[in-house]
């Protein structure tokens, strides 16, 4: 039994699988259109099933229900954004008119109003008070949103309201009661429009009655800021602002720059470029060393302080004709770092001649030796040693390049030795040094190029063409090592642009259409026609079968009913209630409906049908009531006078 049970269960999914996998592609798209359009069919479906939860902070689902997801549409959702509440007296007055609302978005009643006169007449934009169960000594109040953001009634002329109508006993009984859903919907459309009117944030998804209550759910929609101005709405009052404003966006838009400059509009493309303008700072530690490179007969080295060095080119000497020369080579590795260089010394016993690139420069001895002839005297006179302090300054021969200093020494006997000291001073102080690697110059200079977009150490300050108005404080960045550390604030460090750049094409060469010609010229409804060139550059023609999917029927008109309902004339004017003023006040209110899906009419309370579900045109009906309201008013004729 459970062996055949498990084959049972295998079977049915081996069969549902190959349901799925037998649909073809177009009875899968047939699937698809059919779930979206249950989702998305009218606009009841859009605002139920997309609309008002997205405003309202609830989750929505994915067509075929297998995913939810809670988006973000508004800056504040409020589930109740107003609610009001309104009750009749004994009279017919509304005597119970109470506003809640949310005034800050935040899901939590904060504002509350309490309307301190009995409504006996309610208008689009306000409502109108009189005696109560009459029509005497009426008052009339708009609706209208104080500095603070609160709802509050201004006093007004009626011609001030639009749409009025009167709802106490002097014009029916039970009139509230028995238009309760139209009556809230009047008093809450007035409240809305003054709300929205004040703070075009404010947007309104949906509204639900409930008995004496409607319920508003809102949030705000156009502008995330504490500010209720929206600048589009100052065109109201001055709609010739719109052209300067539009020019002087499309001037700064960098998207209407780029479409307005397109290649297939100029005969141009456009190059986005990337470059960087970067605060190069280096800080360089110098040793002695690293400036001065030394060697040949140096017989000591000695320090004098601070990047001071003396060295002693020193050896034995002769009494022949031909003295020795000791010598040692400097070589200046960073010349502009050499302070100085002197011959501070020179001993000798019996004689020293001192040497700079061969170039006699002075000498030590019993006598002078200034030339190459050898001095007179004797040699090996092994009296006490010679020593001449006279300072000698070589700095100009080091700096030119690598400098050769020589002591030819003559002596003998016990003594027999000589020196020369070369004292050399240079500059170890930490090298710091600081340019800007400007790479955008050229394209800055271009005036086929503008900046598109700049981050400036880390800080977006353009974007698509558009000056962010954000500028970065000043840093301070570490550079170095050791005792060469230092400290630097600048303004910026390093800015990273991008240009775009605006490239005349020129003779480009043209896209090749022929072969779309070719398919449309000798294609019909049923052959596909194509022309290809194949590898050897010649050109092939080919004709196939070709058919298109049946597209299904598609429903002429979406099916609609007309109805209507028995409505007395409450209207109000400035005479007063216009149905006193007619022999017979009773009127009809006119209502379409679309049909449900098995092609029935929803008939509202009290209506009646007219016109049954189909395609109903009423435009000719519509052009006679208009143009009968127009000739009306061409031949009424206004007189200053009673009559």
């Amino acid at each position: 039994m459970k062996r055949g049970l498990i084959l049972a269960g295998g079977c049915a999914l081996a069969c549902l699988a190959s349901n799925v996998l037998a649909q073809t592609m177009e009875e899968r798209a047939r699937t698809a259109a059919q779930a979206s359009r249950i989702k998305s069919s009218d606009s009841d479906a859009l605002q139920s099933n997309y609309l008002t939860p997205g405003l309202g902070g609830q989750p929505i689902a994915t067509i075929d229900d297998s995913l939810q997801f809670t988006p973000s549409l508004a800056c504040q959702k409020s589930a109740t954004a107003l609610e009001i509440l309104a009750q009749p007296g004994p009279g017919g007055d509304i005597t119970t008119l109470r506003l809640t609302r949310d005034k800050d978005l935040d899901g939590t009643f904060d504002e509350t109003l309490n309307v301190p006169v009995p409504i006996s007449g309610i208008c689009a934009n306000g409502v109108i008070a009189c005696n109560q169960a009459s029509w005497d000594q009426c008052r009339n109040f708009q609706w209208t949103v104080g500095g603070a953001g609160e709802v509050r009634l201004a006093q007004v002329e009626l011609t001030a309201l639009a749409g009025c109508y009167c709802v106490n006993n002097s014009c029916g009984d039970n009139l509230v009661w028995g238009n309760m859903a139209s009556v809230l919907k009047d008093l809450g459309g007035g409240v809305v429009g003054a709300l929205t009117t004040a703070d075009p944030r404010i947007g309104i998804a949906q509204a639900q009655i409930d008995g004496p209550v409607i319920r508003y759910t809102g949030a705000q929609m156009t502008a995330c800021t504490a500010n209720p101005s929206v600048t589009a709405t100052a065109y109201r009052s001055d709609p010739a602002a719109i052209q300067g404003d539009a020019y002087s966006t499309a001037e700064a838009s960098s998207l209407f720059q780029a479409l307005a400059g397109s290649a297939i509009g100029s005969g141009k493309a456009q190059e986005i470029r990337a470059c960087t303008i970067t605060r190069d700072i280096g800080v360089k530690s110098w040793d002695y060393d690293d400036i001065m490179g030394v060697g040949g007969s140096i017989a000591s080295v000695t320090s004098c302080g601070a990047g001071c060095r003396r060295y002693q080119i020193r050896g034995p000497g002769n009494c022949g004709n031909s003295p020795p020369i000791h010598s040692a080579t400097f070589d200046p590795i960073a010349p502009d770092r050499i302070l100085s260089a002197r011959i501070v010394e020179m001993g000798a016993d019996d004689w020293v001649q001192a040497r700079v690139n061969g170039q006699i420069i002075g000498s030590a001895g019993k006598r002078p030796w200034p030339g190459e002839a050898l001095p007179s005297g004797d040699c090996r006179i092994s009296d006490d040693p010679w020593v001449e302090h006279t300072t000698i300054d070589v700095t100009a021969q080091l700096k030119a390049g690598a400098m050769i200093v020589g002591a030819r020494v003559r002596g003998g006997g016990e003594g027999n030795w000589g020196y020369v000291t070369l004292e050399v001073q240079v500059d170890t102080a930490c090298e710091i040094s600081e340019q800007l690697m400007d790479l955008c110059s050229g394209y800055a200079a271009d005036p086929a190029c503008h900046l598109d977009s700049e981050t400036v150490d880390g800080v977006t300050t353009f974007r698509n063409g558009v000056h962010t108005g954000l500028k970065p404080l000043p840093s301070t960045r570490l550079f170095g090592t050791g005792d060469c550390s230092v400290q630097y604030t600048r303004d910026f460090f390093e800015r990273s642009r991008r240009y775009a750049c605006t490239i005349d094409l020129g003779s480009a060469p043209q896209p090749d259409l022929t072969r779309g010609a070719y398919i449309i010229d000798h294609s019909t409804k049923t052959l596909l026609a194509d022309r290809t060139i194949t590898d050897d550059g010649t050109v092939a023609t080919s004709t196939r079968p070709f058919t298109m999917p049946d597209r299904g029927s598609v429903a002429t008109c979406e099916p609609i009913c007309k109805t209507r309902a028995p409505k007395a004339n409450s209207d109000v004017a400035v005479d007063g209630i216009v149905g006193a003023r007619q022999n017979d006040p009773a009127g009809w209110d006119i209502f379409f409906h679309s049909c449900t899906t098995n092609n029935a009419c929803p008939l509202g309370e009290g209506e009646e049908l007219i016109s049954a579900c189909g395609c109903l045109d009423d435009f000719p009906e519509a052009v006679v009531m208009m143009q009968t309201v127009r000739l009306s008013g061409a031949d009424l004729v206004c007189r200053a006078e009673a009559r």
